[in-house]
């Protein structure tokens, strides 16, 4: 049986007629890059010592985050993913991820140490 994270916490219910209601967070429309307020992370905890750069704060639906995760991941050269309003890139690209987003119209800011 798959686990679903958006349950919002009913295990099991006696009453035939319950419907279970989800947080809704992938069914949140995608803000203008203007209103996205994005931080790049630099990264490598539960990694194996391999560095990554993550970008979180996404507000939006999972087909926008994927596609301006395969934006990044193209113009970084590299592989990486996308999962949980969070963009992992493989390797330190903070700087050209930033530029990079600022150019495109989005609030960018490096955060971390």
């Amino acid at each position: 049986m798959a686990k679903n994270k958006n349950l919002t916490g009913i295990v099991y219910s006696t009453n035939a007629e319950y419907k279970y209601t989800t947080d809704g967070q992938s069914d949140r429309a995608t803000l203008p890059p203007q209103q996205q307020n994005l931080k790049v992370w630099l990264d490598k905890k539960h990694r194996g010592g391999k560095i990554v750069t993550l970008i979180t704060g996404f507000i939006g639906t999972v087909d926008d985050l994927e596609n301006l995760a395969k934006l990044l991941k193209s113009r970084c050269g590299t592989g990486g993913s996308a999962k949980d309003s969070e963009i992992i890139i493989q390797g330190d690209f903070r700087d050209k991820i930033i530029e990079f987003l600022i150019a495109s119209g989005y609030k960018a800011k490096k955060a971390g140490g």
